[in-house]
């Protein structure tokens, strides 16, 4: 039997008695996956990514081991409630047009103190005085350095259009716009080199392309640690006690940490490990979170068809954002309906073995996105389920 008949037998034997769809977290592949980001990042704490977690359970098993330290998260709304829930450090790692948010933040002292807000523009500092509503609390506050690797004089540009803050003269005048602005106060720095942490070097079928992006991002990380230092220097010469700098993501985790210019490091899809992880050289994680969809049909020789599917990742629409059939092995998408909204067609001679109420599992693209498809997590270790938790739909909370 091999090593994923052997997680199949698993996890068919653990949801026994819970009817699909159902997603689950292995345990064992989460701890092994958190222990390996700890390791790549070499002392330096991890803070934890939560737009790609999205259930606070695993967000809280992750920051009780030593090595992980804070949240980083994706919308105001969501960092409050994390904040509230006990949370003590909140990265918001997105700018925010969010006034109600605002109002909330700077008049309750618990919650100004354990968020940081992210800005790159003036602007957003006046929307958050404007929405005060005569909350008087400091308000925490991180520069986001633009990472884009520019090539030609800055005509071709890899990296994702972030913030427009590239050199440190730009950084540095921000920061003195927030140290002459009353009621804020500058705390951290963060740099997200999702052009190096997001993308994998090793596409399958694709030598040549693999090889130029090994190259692309080789010289961008050669670029962005020499101009991350600099840009460091420059803020804290404003700043002199800055809290944190940080940055990478978890496929650079290893090269960012090198930087002493770092103070931390941002991951989470790692815990996970979904299938757009799979394409890396520099790491291999465990699938931990997967999601179960029943056999509802048998339309025919070498077919099956389970119920629901169609659970595309965002990002640029295309094959690499579906999630994948991972168990049993050799199931494959019919070209031309691929996973559907209710329904999904899948070939391969395995089918001829799948009765009707067996399950199928999947990896999806993404991590946390998993999370906006199910109400709750099972927790598998060995072949049990240990627990059920919810995700944050399943506290009903959508934050995007």
């Amino acid at each position: 039997m091999t090593a994923r008949a052997a997680d199949r037998a698993r996890y068919d034997r653990a949801t026994a008695h819970l009817d699909a769809p159902v997603a689950i977290v292995d345990l064992d592949a989460f701890d092994a996956n958190a222990d390996d980001l700890l390791r790549r990042a070499g002392g330096k704490p991890v803070r934890v990514a939560s737009k790609s977690v999205r259930c606070r359970a695993l967000l809280e098993r992750a920051l009780a081991k030593d090595g992980f330290a804070g949240v980083m998260s994706f919308t105001l709304a969501e960092s409050l409630w994390l904040a509230r829930s006990g949370f003590e450090d909140v990265l918001l790692a997105y700018p925010s047009a969010d006034r109600a948010g605002y109002a909330e933040l700077t008049a309750d002292p618990k919650l100004a103190a354990a968020v940081t807000v992210m800005i790159d523009d003036p602007a957003q500092l006046a929307l958050v005085d404007a929405a005060r509503e005569g909350g008087r609390e400091v308000v925490r506050v991180c520069l986001e350095l633009d990472t884009s690797f520019k090539l030609l004089g800055g005509r071709v540009r890899v990296g994702a259009r972030r913030s427009p803050l590239h050199s440190p003269a730009e950084v540095a005048e921000l920061a003195r716009a927030v140290a002459r602005r009353p009621g804020f106060r500058l705390v951290g720095v963060m740099a997200y080199e999702g052009h190096i942490a997001g993308v994998g070097d090793a596409v399958a079928g694709r030598p040549v392309r693999s090889r130029a992006i090994r190259l692309m991002q080789a010289a961008a990380r050669r670029e962005l640690a020499e101009r991350r230092a600099a840009v460091v220097r420059a803020v804290r010469a404003v700043v002199p006690d800055l809290e944190f700098v940080n940055g990478g993501g978890t496929g650079s985790v290893q090269y960012t940490a090198a930087e002493d210019a770092v103070t931390e490091i941002a991951a989470g899809s790692g815990l996970y490990v979904p299938r757009l992880f799979d394409n890396y050289t520099s790491f291999h994680g465990r699938p931990a979170a997967l999601f179960a969809l029943p056999v509802v049909r048998r339309p025919g020789v070498g077919t099956v068809t389970v119920l629901g599917g169609g659970y595309p990742a965002s990002g640029v629409a295309g094959p690499d954002r579906l999630p994948v059939p991972y168990l049993p092995e050799g199931l494959r998408y019919d070209p031309q309906e691929g996973p559907g909204e209710v329904q999904t067609p899948l070939l391969g001679s395995p089918a001829d073995d799948l009765l009707i109420g067996d399950k199928v599992w999947f990896r999806h693209a993404k991590a946390g996105e998993l999370c906006e498809r199910f109400d709750a997590l099972q927790l598998v270790e060995g072949d049990r389920v240990t627990a059920t938790v919810p995700t944050y739909r399943g506290e009903g909370r959508a934050f995007l």
